[in-house]
């Protein structure tokens, strides 16, 4: 039986020093029936570039070009509306996969009969040092979800035939994978995980997501988004819901992590 067709998401910005390899690793999975989407964000280094050369090089590589700045979340809406995909799955420009993820994802989605799926994942530094560990358990469920975000976008597939349509990335700048999730899982209710790890996510100094405290508007804003919520029930829920299930989630990475690393 033919293999259905992935649509690889790629947002773009000024990310010449890891894009390479990120491009690669998607290129390279044992599962090849796949397309690579990548929108450029109005990139000011060597990034078109690179880009240009990949999609001379492999027709699997589909390349946009934004004329403004937007922020990923709209480069990766403008590559979900060109996808031609069953299964629409993520990779940002500085995060690599493992070879065979998108065919143990698939391969756990059709045995699961799931709309949605993610995995664990190793954290790397800039040099590609592994740091870390994050282990998803076996399933999450949309209370978890709202409680806080536990799925690596990296590590995301969800399939547009069992969902019924596509779902786009909400207009919110930051968080908007997590804001994204919900609205799947508000549907299907529940995202089946591969608890092995088959992607690097990697750690960057002085990047927005490292500075946890400048993204708390971003994640009251989830709520009041796709709860509808006022702002006073945002902040409640972001105080005494999130935050609690987000240390929670920090002490198990760091514990794991820690295992992890001392029996490399």
């Amino acid at each position: 039986m033919e293999k259905e067709l992935v649509s690889v998401i790629m947002p773009t910005y000024n990310a010449s020093q890891f894009l390479a390899d990120s491009i690669e690793s998607v290129l390279s999975q044992t599962y090849t029936n796949l397309e690579l989407l990548i929108t450029d964000d109005c990139s000011s280094d060597e990034t078109q570039n690179i880009l240009q050369k990949y999609a001379q090089k492999d027709s699997r590589v589909k390349v946009e070009y934004l004329k403004e700045n937007f922020g990923p979340g709209i480069a990766r809406n403008k590559s979900i509306e060109q996808a031609q995909g069953r299964y629409i799955a993520f990779c940002d420009c500085d995060d690599r996969w493992l070879p065979e993820k998108l065919e143990k994802q698939i391969a756990h989605m059709t045995r699961k009969d799931c709309a949605l799926c993610s995995s664990s994942y190793y954290i790397c530094d800039e040099n590609n040092q592994v740091t870390g560990i994050n282990i998803s358990p076996k399933h999450l469920t949309f209370s978890m979800m709202k409680r806080d975000n536990k799925i690596g976008c990296l590590t995301a597939i969800y399939d547009i035939k069992r969902l019924g349509h596509k779902f786009y990335m909400p207009a919110i700048r930051k968080r908007q994978d997590w804001a994204l999730f919900l609205n799947i899982m508000k549907e299907c209710q529940i995202c089946f995980c591969v608890t092995e790890p088959l992607a690097y996510y990697r750690q960057r100094q002085n990047s927005v997501s490292s500075n946890k405290l400048s993204l708390v508007k971003y994640n009251v804003d989830v709520y009041q988004t796709v709860f509808g919520y006022t702002e006073v029930r945002a902040y409640f829920h972001f105080l005494f819901s999130f935050m609690p299930a987000y240390l929670l989630k920090v002490l198990k990475r760091r514990r794991d992590s820690k295992r992890y690393l001392q029996h490399r």
